[in-house]
């Protein structure tokens, strides 16, 4: 039995709501109000790294038996090392606290007035937040009804009502671009599209689209993997089509009001300029069900993650642990969060793109065995030392690094990495 017709349909919509949360919705409109004429440029990239990428991940991902079967062609050891890092930045230590905060800071404050208790509003929404989400999140076989029937399809409902408003009422058009989206702002778009954490998401989330396939009647290994690459093209269709409608809406609100703080603060300007005090309530709405929906795949992926690795836990148990663990972290607050997120990611993201990279050449890298150890280590090396370099180490000799200054120095580090792997591998032979 192969997946398809509504069937398909729905767990790529599936797919795509639990990817698309608080990073998606913060900044390819925070990434347009900035880049203002520049914003399809800057489209552009953030495309690739938001959209494309998360879709090879999850090709990669399926084609390869699971992460740690991609990983493994490293080492046993970076295997278990690089996925446990990666699920527990897009788990509990970053990701899952961002759709709290992020969805706090949308729902709560704008009808709080100047004077309510945020830290204590924070606090209670938390708890409430992350015991709906954790309801939900144990029954992973069900989340293609959930999200993908009843959720999901509200959520496009909104985004598409707001952009709807932009196109009756185009405000005062795009403004000029401003820092380094007047000099290259696709690279700028490609790397603030890191923050939306989905490359690294797609390597996690095969396993719980595999579970719905499964519960839908598909049983073949073959249909399975063959199922969840065309929900990953279809959750990566409705991902691009999202992306422009926000960066449009982010273009509108940056010519409006110039300089927002962020992404938040460009929706929420375009938003009551076009539909007054109760645009504040279709935001939140906006705000609150993304969220709601990418914390619920993220607890599930990270519970089934862990309990295959240790499973003296229960699935339950490493789901109650996440939600517990999130929730604690959730209250730090969004801008802390944010700033711990821009390192990691920055180490991460290279050796996901790489490791992606590689998989698609893996019928002519077999017998190449260190190709995939050299490649990962030089950019591991490299990325390292970037984010060291940004977090105010005395690193100046990095400077000379071809394409350093675009933050992109890691790249010619891993196509060393992988020239050398092949020489090794020619030795060898």
């Amino acid at each position: 039995m192969q997946l398809k017709g509504k069937s398909l349909l729905l767990v790529g919509l599936t797919l795509f709501s639990m990817f698309f949360g608080a990073g998606n919705l913060i900044f390819p409109p925070g990434i347009a109000a900035q880049a203002g004429s520049a914003t399809w440029p800057a489209f552009l990239g953030l495309a690739v790294s938001a959209v494309g990428l998360p879709v090879l991940g999850v090709v990669a991902v399926a084609r390869s038996g699971g992460l740690d079967a991609l990983c493994s062609r490293v080492h046993p050891l970076f295997s278990r090392a690089f996925t446990i890092a990666a699920y527990l930045a897009i788990g509990p230590c970053l990701a899952i606290p961002r759709t709290a905060t992020t969805s706090f800071e949308m729902a709560v404050p704008p009808f709080a007035g100047p004077d309510a208790p945020l830290s204590l509003l924070r606090l209670i929404y938390s708890l409430i937040f992350f015991a709906a989400a954790l309801a939900v999140a144990l029954r992973p076989e069900k989340l293609t009804d959930r999200l993908g029937k009843i959720l999901c399809p509200l959520l496009v409902v909104l985004i598409v009502v707001t952009f709807a408003g932009c196109l009756v009422n185009p405000l005062s058009g795009y403004g000029p671009a401003a820092g380094d989206y007047v000099t290259h702002p696709v690279v700028k778009g490609f790397l603030e599209g890191y923050q939306t954490m989905d490359t690294i998401a797609a390597l996690a989330f095969g396993i719980v689209i595999a579970v719905n396939i499964r519960a839908r009647g598909v049983g073949a290994d073959k249909a399975v993997v063959r199922g969840t690459i065309r929900s990953g093209f279809i959750a990566g269709a409705i991902l691009l089509i999202v992306y422009a409608m926000l960066a449009h809406i982010g273009a509108l609100s940056g010519g409006a009001v110039p300089n927002p703080a962020d992404g938040a603060a460009a929706l929420t300007n375009v938003v009551g300029l076009l539909f007054g005090p109760p645009g504040n309530g279709l935001l939140a709405a906006i705000f609150l069900i993304a969220c709601f929906n990418v914390c619920v795949g993220l607890i599930t992926s990270c519970g089934e993650f862990f309990h295959k690795l240790f499973p003296r836990l229960s699935y339950r148990g490493w789901a109650v642990l996440f939600a517990l663990v999130s929730m604690v972290i959730s209250n730090a607050g969004l801008a802390q969060i944010i700033s711990i997120s821009a390192p990691v990611l920055g180490v991460l993201y290279p050796m996901a793109i790489v490791l992606i990279a590689l998989s698609f050449f893996q019928r002519w890298l077999e017998g190449r065995r260190p190709v995939y150890p050299v490649a990962i280590l030089f950019t591991g090396a490299a990325s390292l030392l970037f984010a060291l370099q940004d977090a105010g180490l005395p690193l100046t000799f990095l400077n000379a690094v071809p394409l350093a200054d675009l933050g992109l120095g890691w790249v010619l580090p891993a196509g060393a990495g992988i020239l050398l792997g092949l020489l090794l591998s020619l030795k060898k032979h």
